[in-house]
């Protein structure tokens, strides 16, 4: 946990905000993998850990602004609970180190409510956990069916621009994780070798993250089928001239994220061809950090990055015609189909859970329904500390290409008599975790491999 201070200091600028009601936060439980009492490793609600620290399942917490009242809800194990789990710290000494006050039983909580919602109004957060729809819909009596929809879009912005600044220790926190991240990757590069299954390289992976004091910050991509943006690691093998994309991220023990990608051969060198391809990349992922600073849209650094990648596939004979002009309409979306980087902190998708349309964009700035575009996270303008993500791609999809070319898309644009030569290629991603600084920005953590001479020293290390 942070200092108590800190803590305090989150929930009286949230109180602030929003000046009255009730607001209501569940925290997670445990769940089951295949039955009930075989838990999927227990991960807290992203929010209840910014407000509270506390990082234990089934307790709700609660603030009554024009109170000025706080109360976490839950229940101390008991002594055949204990059989089970072990000691644990006393609900009461968790919630003092956090600057709660009040801690009540959880049976408590359905009266509390049903007494405050007669006087003030209680706000809520979009639920992502099915039981949580339940409990809600029981708490504030209102039909399951409804309870999505019945948010709290007040303090779901409120939350929003607050989480989205970081301070000094959630920095720290995250480079944390940045670093671990990184060691994933070192590891990666140095024993992704033919002969070996992508599963093997990626459970080391996992056991490095655990080691490092939390766990994976998300399933962990290691594939040598680059082209499909999120394929995660199977049991095929490893084979010479194969390139393989690690996108990978540890957690802290506190909940706060790294999120890296690295593209490298399984040989001990890239052929000529991938390194064309891995140079084009390289080349927008840069241009593309260069151009952050506060102020700039996310989507005009997206699209600057774009352009990049079409230049770079020009020059190769890939593409043809006025590049703005392909980008424009979207021709480069045959190659480069996601979007640019999203926002990262206590979740790799930074509060992502809360809604793109609140995160990433404004009241204003609406996401694109066009295919590419719809799948950049985040559009708005940047402001300093925000936590990023920057991670371009090239990704030859042989099903798209096919279906695109059937269709005569972008002919003007895409030379599909070349294109059909990369159809086994696979995809390359170059990826970065940033700090938006008063006049730029910084690349977290410490240096990691990445480019083509730097892969290839550190494979052949």
């Amino acid at each position: 946990m942070f200092t108590k201070e800190i803590y305090i200091a989150r929930r009286n600028h949230l109180k602030s905000t929003l000046k009255s009601g009730i607001l209501l936060f569940p925290g997670n439980g445990e769940m089951g993998m295949n039955c009930k009492d075989n838990w999927y490793p227990f991960r807290q609600d992203s929010t209840f850990l910014y407000y509270t620290g506390v990082n234990i399942p089934d307790v709700y917490f609660v603030i009554d602004v024009e109170k000025d009242e706080e109360i976490l809800f839950g229940n101390n194990p008991t002594p055949e609970e204990i059989v089970w789990i072990g000691a644990t710290t006393p609900l009461e000494e968790l919630a003092a180190k956090a600057g709660i006050k009040k801690v009540k039983p959880l049976t408590e909580l359905a009266n509390y409510i049903k007494n405050g919602k007669q006087q003030a109004k209680v706000h809520y957060l979009p639920p992502y956990r099915s039981e949580t729809t339940i409990q809600l819909s029981e708490l504030l009596d209102i039909p399951v069916q409804e309870v999505a929809g019945a948010f709290s879009v007040a303090l779901t912005k409120a939350i929003v621009a607050q989480r989205e600044i970081k301070i000094t220790e959630e920095v720290q926190e995250i480079t944390k994780a940045v670093n671990i991240t990184a060691e994933m990757h070192t590891y990666a590069i140095k024993n992704g070798n033919a002969g070996k299954t992508e599963k093997q390289i990626a459970g080391d992976l996992q056991a490095i993250a655990i080691g490092g004091g939390g766990n994976i910050s998300f399933p962990i991509i290691l594939t040598t089928n680059g082209q499909y943006l999120h394929n995660h690691a199977t049991e095929n093998l490893i084979k010479e001239g194969d390139l393989v994309l690690c996108d990978c991220g540890a957690e802290t023990g506190m909940g706060y994220a790294g999120d890296m990608t690295r593209t490298f051969p399984a040989s001990e060198r890239f052929t000529a061809l991938q390194k064309e391809v891995y140079t084009i990349v390289l080349n927008a992922h840069n241009s593309a950090i260069d151009a952050l600073k506060p102020g700039i849209l996310f989507r005009d650094v997206h699209l600057l990055a774009a352009t990049k990648l079409v230049e770079g596939l020009k020059g190769m004979g890939l593409m043809k015609g006025n590049v703005e002009e392909a980008v424009a309409k979207g021709a480069h979306t045959l190659f480069f189909q996601c979007g640019l980087g999203h926002m990262m902190g206590l979740d790799v998708h930074d509060m992502e859970n809360l809604g793109e349309p609140y995160v990433g964009y404004t009241d204003t700035l609406k996401k694109s329904t066009e295919f590419g575009l719809k799948s950049l996270r985040l559009g708005k303008a940047l402001k300093e500390n925000f936590v990023i993500t920057v991670e371009p791609g090239i990704y030859f999809n042989p099903f798209l290409i096919d279906a695109w070319k059937a269709q005569g898309k972008y002919t003007d644009f895409v030379n599909y008599e070349e294109v059909e030569k990369f159809k086994n290629f696979g995809g390359i991603r170059v990826e970065e975790d940033i700090l938006i600084t008063k006049e730029g920005s910084q690349i977290l953590g410490n240096p990691l491999a990445k480019t083509v001479a730097d892969i290839e020293e550190l494979k052949n290390a």
